[in-house]
């Protein structure tokens, strides 16, 4: 729902589609219905991945997009629907289970081995404006969830770090995004997710009358 609300108001800053964008932000993770323990969202204590290694991490979280497309595709969801399925991690990389897996080639001695390209996602990379605002909006709200006190200017850092990693990682080449219109996304994502956190911090006013 917030990976929705992201998207579609930032949709609106561009004069993008904000009803096709909240439609599709509202699908584009259902692959992970298929395997949901093994994704963080929904862990509550006992990480599945402790027992495995990276690449087969990696092959799991990657097949959500796969998994996705197939359901989607079962239910014959609409073509955009499954574009955004398909599209919303571009070929980016899984960083975390790719560090382990270098961390682990090192420890056992064998160089410097390319390993990136199997922890990549197949793509495609996003292919409208539309598809470009819904890997963002996404991107932002699982990192924003893991950051233990967001300040604005914490946020606002996230959001820039986030874009512009995926752009120097050209995800945006296929989107038709210009750079105007990505800063004017990275403004709407970041006043968003700042509005989103103010509602959550409890004041020492409203704790007192909690208590």
């Amino acid at each position: 729902m917030i990976v929705a609300t992201l998207a579609e108001t930032a949709a609106e800053e561009i004069g993008a589609n904000p009803l096709l964008v909240r439609v599709g932000s509202y699908f584009h993770d259902i692959g992970k219905m298929l395997k949901p323990q093994y994704f963080v969202e929904n862990q509550t204590g006992e990480n599945r991945h402790d027992q495995l290694e990276p690449a087969l991490s990696t092959l799991i979280i990657m097949g959500h997009v796969k998994d996705g497309v197939a359901l989607a595709r079962q239910y014959r969801l609409p073509r955009p629907i499954i574009d955004f399925i398909q599209q919303h991690h571009g070929t980016t990389l899984v960083e975390y289970f790719y560090r382990e897996a270098m961390r682990l080639q090192e420890e056992q001695g064998h160089g410097e081995s390319e390993l990136e390209h199997a922890f990549r996602y197949p793509g495609p990379k996003p292919r409208t404006r539309e598809a470009g605002i819904i890997m963002l909006a996404d991107a932002v709200e699982s990192a924003s969830r893991s950051m233990p006190s967001p300040s604005p200017n914490a946020l606002r850092k996230l959001v820039h770090e986030m874009l512009m990693k995926r752009l120097l990682d050209n995800q945006f080449d296929e989107s038709g995004l210009t750079m105007f219109e990505l800063k004017q996304i990275e403004e709407s994502l970041a006043k968003s997710l700042i509005a989103v956190f103010h509602a959550r911090i409890r004041y020492p006013a409203e704790e007192r009358a909690a208590g």
